[in-house]
């Protein structure tokens, strides 16, 4: 029983992550709520795309490294 709550937690971390593989459509306030910003045709140097806002604009966001 004490192994439940570990995989409990572990499930819901691989879960967590799944969602934000995968850069999808969505909104300026969507982009905005995932800590980015919106750039048109491609994101600056240094930063890295999350996702897009429109057909022509990208959702980028500071890189992060340990």
């Amino acid at each position: 029983m004490r192994i439940l709550p570990v995989l409990c937690a572990l499930l819901l971390l691989m879960l967590q992550g799944v969602t934000g593989l995968f850069p999808g459509r969505a909104s300026a306030q969507d982009c905005e709520r995932r800590g980015g910003f919106c750039s048109h045709r491609s994101c600056p140097p240094g930063i890295g795309r999350i996702g897009l806002c429109s057909e022509q604009e990208f959702c980028c966001r500071m890189r992060w490294y340990p």
